[in-house]
């Protein structure tokens, strides 16, 4: 079996991050933010693995349970948020967290 060169997995991990991101800043929909987030976290988890694996070292790995771990927190506050957005406004649009006070 064929090593994957790192360089490719790199220039992977740089699309899925700017793709996440180009959802985060074109989406209104609190849900798809949330999905973008999480792409963007994979593929920060992607370099980890990547950089430990030229190394040789765990780090990577270690580093990618760290962003699973954050990634699962991310998603209980932001799925507790969106409810609460949701049972307020009847809308999942981002514009409406502008309008809570508090």
């Amino acid at each position: 079996m064929a090593p994957v060169p790192i360089e490719g997995v790199l220039v992977l991990a740089a699309v899925l991050f700017t793709l996440g991101f180009a959802g985060v800043l074109m989406r209104r929909n609190i849900i798809f933010i949330l999905m973008s987030i999480e792409i963007m976290l994979n593929a920060a988890g992607l370099a980890f693995v990547v950089a430990g694996s030229k190394w040789g070292q765990p780090d990577g790995q270690v580093m990618f349970i760290f962003i699973l771990v954050m990634a699962g927190a991310e998603v209980s506050v932001g799925l507790a948020l969106v409810l609460r957005l949701f049972h307020r406004f009847r809308s999942l649009d981002a514009d409406a967290a502008g309008r809570m006070k508090g």
